[in-house]
C-alpha cells in the first residue's frame, strides 16, 4: 500500500476507532476494574472478587436480574410478533405512494423523544385516560380503572418503544424476497402456513434476527419505561444500577452489576445467533 493511501486509510477509519476506543472499549475496561475493587476504609481500596460475592449472595439482585432478563426476551418476542406482519404488509402488499406513507406512519413515533411517548402512555393508561372511560362508558367497570404501575404497562412500553428497530429490518429483507419466489411455493402445492414456514420466515431470518438483537439490547438496558409504567415493584435490573451509582455511591457494586449485564446481553444474543444458524455478518450485513 501507498504513503498516501496508508494516510488516507488512517484518517479514513481515525474517528471510528476513536468513538470505538474512547467510548465503548475504554470506559468498559474501566467498568470492570472499577468492579474489583474493595472498599476496607476511607479511600482505601483492595482487589478482590467482594462485589461479585456480593451479586451473587443476595437472592433480590439475582431474581431481579433474571426477571429483567425474561420480561427483554418476551419483549421482544411479542415486538416480533407484532411487527413481522406490518413488515411484510408493508414489503410485499403496499405499492408506491401507500407504502412510502405506512412506513412514515411507523417512522413518526419516533421523531419526538421517548420521554414523550412514555408519558403518552401514561395519559391514556391513568385512571382518568381514555380507556378507563371507555371501559366504564361501555358497561363494563364500574369506576376508574388504574392501568398503570404493573409489568402488563411496562411491556406495553418496551414493545412500543422498539417497534421501528424490528419492522426496519424486516422490510429490507422482506424485499428482498421476490414474489415469483411465493407464486412458486403456491404452484407446487403449498399454502399460506407452509409458504411463510417454509420460504418467507428462512429468507427473513437475517432480519429478524437483526431486529431481535436490537429490541432486546434497548429493552435489557431500558430505565426510563420502567421506571415510570411499571412503578416502584417493576423490579428492573437497570434500576438497581441507577441506585447504586447515584442514590448509595457504591460505584464499585454498580459497576458489577453493569458488567453482569453486558455478560448477559452477551450470552443471550450468542445464543439467539447459535439457534438459528446465523452470524452476526449475515445479520449485519
Amino acid at each position: 500500500m501507498q504513503t498516501g493511501a496508508r494516510i488516507g486509510f488512517i484518517l479514513l477509519f481515525a474517528p471510528l476507532l476513536l468513538w470505538l476506543g474512547l467510548l465503548i472499549v475504554i470506559p468498559h475496561i474501566d467498568l470492570f476494574l472499577l468492579s474489583l475493587r474493595e472498599r476496607i476504609g476511607v479511600g482505601e481500596y483492595r482487589t478482590s472478587l467482594a462485589n461479585y460475592i456480593a451479586f451473587f449472595g443476595e437472592p433480590l439482585y439475582l431474581v431481579t436480574f433474571m426477571r429483567t432478563a425474561i420480561m427483554s426476551v418476551l419483549a421482544t418476542v411479542l415486538t416480533l410478533i407484532i411487527g413481522f406482519p406490518v413488515a411484510f404488509y408493508i414489503a410485499k402488499f403496499a405499492k408506491g405512494r401507500a407504502q412510502s406513507v405506512l412506513f412514515l406512519l411507523c417512522l413518526v413515533p419516533f421523531w419526538v423523544s421517548e420521554l414523550v411517548r412514555t408519558f403518552g402512555w401514561m395519559i391514556l393508561l391513568r385512571e382518568t385516560g381514555i380507556f378507563s372511560e371507555l371501559l366504564q362508558w361501555s358497561g363494563l367497570v364500574d369506576g376508574p380503572v388504574e392501568m398503570l404501575y404493573n409489568d402488563a404497562a411496562m411491556m406495553v412500553g418496551l414493545v412500543y418503544t422498539s417497534m421501528l428497530f424490528m419492522i426496519v429490518p424486516l422490510i429490507t429483507t422482506l424485499e428482498s424476497l421476490d414474489d415469483s419466489v411465493i407464486e412458486a411455493g403456491y404452484d407446487l402445492g403449498g399454502t399460506g402456513p407452509s409458504v411463510l414456514r417454509e420460504i418467507v420466515i428462512p429468507h427473513a431470518m437475517p432480519g429478524i434476527v437483526s431486529g431481535s438483537i436490537v429490541v432486546f439490547m434497548l429493552s435489557l438496558g431500558n430505565y426510563l419505561t420502567p421506571t415510570m409504567l411499571g412503578g416502584k415493584d417493576s423490579l428492573w435490573f437497570t434500576e438497581m444500577i441507577y441506585a447504586q451509582f447515584i442514590v448509595r455511591f457504591n460505584w464499585e457494586l454498580g459497576a458489577a452489576f453493569g458488567f453482569m449485564l453486558l455478560i448477559l446481553s452477551s450470552l443471550i444474543v450468542w445464543a439467539m445467533l447459535r439457534l438459528t444458524g446465523q452470524t452476526l455478518e449475515k445479520t449485519m450485513g
